[in-house]
């Protein structure tokens, strides 16, 4: 099995566990912890797992310069990512939230282009139009999964955190080609937990431990370990074998995992409208991923 086969099976575990995560962070929020406060108890809990790991692995040193490109991706990848991401999700529902996240692909594109200087080939943007037609449709046709309270300002800060994101995976890239992953994850998620700090403390302090039932203390636990320290690790390990458009593309997973979760939990139903969404969501994730054929040589 090659690496980037590897690298492949890997963004599609995160997407499979971001799919969960939508439904499983909405039982939590706000119902019994806020939305900033879960963000604390997300953040510090992942920081403190990622410096646990880093002692069991290699040493490296940072170049002091790199430490301004860490503080940035941890503002865009950890702190406004993360803020804008669970507030918009305690207002409005799971799927939503999931289809919005879609647009990520289509802002890292364009970011590329911009800063990378990545050409940008038809191929790539058939396949992202074709995500795009698969995700709309579920977002059409499938059930939305609990209540909104304010879901246009949900989304809207849902995706302002898709635009967030699309910055992180641009910024940590050269982080990614320079270090040993344990190497800086842990710098960006303690610079992180101390932007998210002022803004979750206070949820944090009226929290009444005692009062929350054993199941949600598990989906915390679930959130902090697998849906973050887990996930990001994939992340970073897959974006060493994958470019960041490739890496983004797969949010186009978390739409149709979502629903399928909410229909294996009996909150939703199958229909052909949305087996035919699946499919162009994964011949879109297809055409995007594959690598363009290489020109023979004369």
């Amino acid at each position: 099995m090659s690496k980037r086969t590897i690298a492949l099976f890997g963004a599609t575990l995160v997407s499979i566990i971001y799919g969960l995560t939508f439904t499983i962070a909405k039982d939590v929020m706000p119902a019994y912890v806020d939305a900033y406060g879960f963000i604390l108890l997300r953040v510090g809990g992942s920081t403190l797992l990622f410096w646990m790991a880093w002692l069991f692995m290699p040493k490296e040193k940072i170049d002091p310069s790199d430490f301004p490109r860490i503080v940035a991706a941890a503002f865009f990848g950890v702190a406004f990512n993360m803020l804008t991401f669970f507030k918009g999700l305690s207002l409005t529902s799971p799927i939503s939230a999931a289809v919005i996240m879609v647009t990520t692909p289509m802002i890292v594109l364009i970011l590329s282009a911009i800063i990378m200087k990545e050409r940008m080939r038809k191929r790539m943007v058939t396949g992202i139009v074709l995500g795009l037609i698969g995700t709309g449709s579920l977002i059409l046709y499938g059930k939305a999964i609990g209540s909104s309270s304010n879901a246009t300002l949900g989304n809207l800060l849902v995706l302002v955190n898709a635009i967030s994101y699309g910055f992180y995976l641009i910024i940590v890239k050269k982080l990614m080609d320079k270090y040993n992953a344990f190497t800086f994850v842990k710098w960006i998620y303690l610079f992180g937990l101390l932007m998210v700090l002022p803004f979750g403390w206070s949820q944090i302090e009226a929290l009444n431990w005692t009062a929350l039932p054993l199941d949600i203390s598990w989906k915390i636990g679930f959130v902090v370990v697998i849906s973050t320290f887990l996930t990001y690790l994939l992340n970073l390990l897959t974006m060493k074998e994958l470019k960041p458009t490739t890496v983004a593309v797969f949010i186009y997973l978390q739409p149709f995992f979502a629903t399928v979760f909410a229909i294996s939990l009996g909150k939703d139903e199958l229909s052909f409208t949305k087996i035919a969404s699946a499919l162009l969501i994964f011949i879109g994730v297809y055409m995007v991923t594959q690598k363009p054929a290489l020109k023979p040589t004369s």
